[in-house]
């Protein structure tokens, strides 16, 4: 036991150095079975040596760390200092090492997009990583500007569950709001906030101004009255709204007063009209990372303004706030915006098929266009969290996601714009063309005789009297471009010929949906055989086929 405690000490130590953190437990253990696979068998002796060890590592800093480290065990510091590549994925969080709560907060007006699924990959990531609770909170407190979808919240927790971002807890602030009230009560008895009847307009000049107004001024008892006439009905939706007592010489005018409360009159797609005075956001956020436990927050640099505001209500209650992590926005060049309000309308003025469109940036389009999860989870793990904007290209997802299909996809033909090929002479009857070119997966046949169909594009680049070979079935020489024809020429591969492919006259039809456009032709009937799979068509790309019909229904993938 004495040689196993040297070695939890060295990996601890080695853990806190790279990290510049106290070491996490479990990669201290992964480290040290891996590294020693004999002490695997005693995993349950040893693992409460490694948090005894790692208490004692703890209560050391950085400087004593890599000290010790170098005195005990100096070929692991340069271990560390060897680079092979760029530093890529997700950096220390400071005061994790005890585990994290964290959480991604949609306001579920329509599914998970791309920009979403980077929250959902890289919280749930930091969870997997230090240990402690992965929390996905809908902020579904606005029944009239972003109202909610029903069926979206199903959407997100499939979604999460499909990129592997399964949550621990999942909470609804539409179902809490009387969590809130008592809290607002408190805050008013403490001075942090009142009831202000200004219209929106005249508060404005007041805030801009930088001047209060003559709400701001009233007594607890006045305070308590009007909000309990917000709650029973007495006060009318614009009459009157709950403001957080800032500062209203503050610099910037988004802090003064902000609005924490309003009365609304619109039922809620999902508790209906139970309440009438419901939270504006940056309260309704930050009351609920306090009583959830947060201990670090994921936000856009563009929202470091809701953190000023929030800590405000955290002083005046005397709760501590959580670490915030700012990051910058991510932009992909093939789609516009990831605004869901604005995917919304286009959906409902028919611009889009669905929320599962190929051209729109959600979840659900990738996973009916074949992208795999695990590709973007390594692609926005790699992303990191820097508060640089970031612009990359769908591109570099696609490459991740070509590694894990390439071997897995079998391969078919798949013809579009098709045109009509009469072939003369004893043209064989079938090809026997491989399922998959590197693995041996069998054969597939394919009808063929003195019909098939070929790409328009494919017939415009020849001319009379070339030969050229219809793959895997034989060579044949051009007679005519209108109509096509062409006549049996053997069937040995010959040196220097285009080969082009090719679909029977027997095929399927096969309508292609991409991101830009349509493709409709014809394909081999083993194209039915595939459904929810991804295959690859010769020469035009990845696809997967999602709905059997005439036409098959396949969904571009990438190249």
């Amino acid at each position: 036991m004495d040689k196993t405690r040297e070695l939890i000490e060295m990996y601890a130590l080695q853990n806190a150095v790279k990290y510049k953190a106290a070491p996490n437990a479990g990669a201290v253990m992964g480290k040290l079975m891996g590294e020693h696979p004999e002490l695997r068998a005693r995993a349950k002796e040893v693992s409460p040596l490694v948090k005894e060890v790692l208490a004692e590592v703890e209560k050391a800093g950085p400087d004593e760390w890599h000290r010790k480290l170098k005195a005990i065990a100096p070929e692991l510091l340069v271990e560390l200092s060897v680079k092979k590549e760029p530093d890529k994925g997700l950096p220390a969080l400071q005061g994790a090492s005890g585990g994290v709560v964290m959480r991604f907060a949609p306001n579920p007006n329509g599914p998970p997009t791309l920009g979403s699924a980077r929250g959902i990959i890289v919280n749930s990531e930091y969870v997997k990583k230090y240990g402690g609770k992965f929390i996905i909170r809908f902020d579904d407190t606005d029944p009239v500007k972003k109202r909610p979808m029903p069926e979206a919240y199903g959407w997100y927790l499939e979604d999460c569950a499909w990129l592997d971002a399964k949550p621990d807890l999942v909470v609804t602030a539409s179902e809490r709001i009387d969590l809130y009230y008592p809290i607002v009560e408190e805050l008013i008895s403490k001075g942090g906030a009142y009831v202000c009847g200004c219209p929106q307009s005249v508060f404005k000049e007041h805030k801009d101004r930088g001047v209060p107004c003559e709400h701001r001024d009233q007594t607890v008892e006045k305070n308590l009255e009007l909000w309990r006439q917000m709650l029973d009905g007495t006060l009318a939706e614009g009459q009157a709204v709950l403001r957080i007592k800032t500062d209203m010489g503050h610099k910037d005018p988004a802090i003064r007063d902000w609005p924490a409360f309003r009365i609304v009159s619109a039922p809620h797609p999902l508790v209906g009209s139970k309440y009438r005075v419901w939270p504006l956001l940056d309260f309704e956020s930050a009351v609920e990372d306090h009583l959830l436990g947060t201990t670090h927050i994921l936000r856009g640099k563009d929202l470091a303004d809701s953190g000023s505001r929030q800590k405000y209500l955290y002083d005046y209650l005397g709760w501590k706030y959580p670490q915030v992590i700012h990051w910058g926005r991510i932009r992909i060049h093939q789609f516009g915006s990831f605004s869901t309000s604005k995917l919304r309308k286009a959906i409902e003025a028919g611009e889009y098929t669905g929320w599962d469109d190929p051209r729109v940036p959600t979840v659900r389009a990738m996973r009916c266009r074949g992208i795999r999860p695990e590709a973007l989870r390594k692609f926005m793990i790699d992303l990191g969290v820097g508060e640089t904007d970031i612009a990359i290209s769908m591109d570099s997802i696609y490459a991740e996601n070509r590694k894990l299909i390439d071997l897995e996809a079998n391969r078919y033909f798949f013809v579009w714009n098709p045109v009509e090929l009469q072939i003369e002479g004893d043209v064989p009857a079938t090809a026997k063309a491989p399922l998959h070119p590197a693995i041996d997966r069998g054969y597939r046949e394919i009808p063929a005789k003195n019909k098939v169909f070929i790409c328009h594009s494919d017939l415009e680049g020849l001319k009379i009297g070339d030969r050229i070979r219809l793959k895997d079935l034989c060579n044949v020489e051009i007679l005519s471009l209108k109509p096509a024809r062409a006549r049996f020429e053997g069937r040995d591969v010959g040196k220097r010929m285009k080969i082009i492919h090719w679909a029977p006259a027997s095929g399927v039809a096969v309508k292609v949906m991409k991101p830009d456009g349509i493709d409709e032709g014809v394909g081999e009937t083993g194209i039915a055989n595939e459904l929810d799979r991804v295959v690859q068509f010769e020469r035009y790309g990845f696809v997967r086929i999602n709905r059997l019909g005439e036409p098959i229904i396949a969904y571009f993938a990438h190249r």
